[in-house]
């Protein structure tokens, strides 16, 4: 450091004066700094490495991750290194893969979806309706509009199968005028929503398929909270249902109100039918004014805004959050 100044000459060498003052003081000269070159006594060698990988791809362990082949090493008396080294040394190599028969984990991909008018993305599903005979069931396929709630079509059926929800979902598009390219149906992975028959006819329709992530159930909210709907509705029938006649009368009956009399609590307490055909607008605008009106003749009663009556926006599967 003789003739420089000292912060330079360190600015230069890349370590900070107090790094340097620290070393002055020391007897160990090792550089201890975090990412300085080290020597390591244990560390292994290339032939140690080569070694270690060979027997990883050998017949006997070439299935079998670290984890399990270090115990089976050391019952057989050799040890090569630890289960961590490995690890390391497989994700290193690029060996750190799946080994086995057994299809390696897949990333899913999280629908996103957002609903800004109806007929715009549809969500589906089947439920079960139990028969009078133990064991023996009625299936509930229904259609419903995410952005409306709106129950657009059902059917049951005594099975499930992926022609049958073809058909019902191909009545439903033309009784709703739909166009090519217009619509998305969301559905989770059951086997008649992915059918070679329902794929088929969603395709010659221009529907936009959309999926659920395997056992995911939040991936499919709407269809799954109307299902609730469904079972814990007063009117539900306490009893099995004796033929499929008197689950599809109890059904008509119920699509009913649920359309046209349930004040919906998630687009603002108007009917799943007025907010559909573009009523909610003025009814919910004739609500904000009575609430104002009221106000200013009794402006003490409140203590604050009156509540807010403006229509709900738009409807989202999996909306994002800050950026994720």
């Amino acid at each position: 450091m003789n003739g420089a100044r000292l912060h330079q000459a360190c600015s230069i060498l890349g370590f900070s004066i107090r790094t340097y003052e620290r070393w002055q003081k020391s007897s160990d000269k090792t550089d201890k700094r975090k990412g300085a070159t080290k020597n390591t006594p244990n560390k292994l060698n290339d032939l140690e490495k080569i070694k270690i990988l060979s027997i990883a791809n050998s017949k006997d362990f070439a299935s079998l991750p670290p984890s399990q082949i270090i115990p089976t090493l050391a019952d057989n008396g050799e040890y090569v290194c630890s289960e961590r080294t490995l690890y390391r040394l497989l994700k290193k190599a690029g060996m750190q893969n799946h080994r086995g028969k057994a299809r390696a984990p897949q990333k899913r991909i999280c629908p996103r979806l957002v609903a800004c008018q109806p007929n715009q993305i549809y969500s589906w599903d089947i439920t079960f309706l139990p028969a009078e005979i133990k064991g023996k069931f009625y299936y509930l396929y229904l259609f419903l509009d995410i952005y409306s709630r709106y129950i657009v079509g059902w059917h049951i059926d005594e099975y499930q199968d992926n022609k049958v929800a073809a058909k019902v979902f191909k009545d439903i598009c033309r009784r709703s005028n739909i166009s090519p390219h217009q619509l998305t149906l969301h559905a989770d992975n059951g086997g008649p929503m992915k059918g070679a028959t329902m794929l088929s006819t969603m395709q010659s329709l221009g529907v936009i398929k959309s999926f659920s992530r395997p056992a995911t159930s939040n991936d499919n909210p709407f269809s799954e909270a109307l299902f609730k709907t469904i079972k814990y509705c007063p009117s539900y029938p306490r009893k099995p249902f004796k033929n499929i006649e008197g689950a599809e009368a109890w059904m008509v009956n119920f699509t009913e109100w649920y359309n046209k009399k349930h004040q919906h609590s998630g687009i603002k307490f108007v009917t799943p039918y007025q907010r559909h055909h573009g009523l909610d607008q003025e009814i919910l605008a004739k609500r904000q004014s009575l609430y104002e009106s009221t106000k200013l003749k009794n402006p003490k009663r409140w203590s604050g805004t009156t509540r807010c009556w403006k229509p709900a926006k738009e409807v989202y599967i999996n909306p994002v959050h800050d950026g994720i």
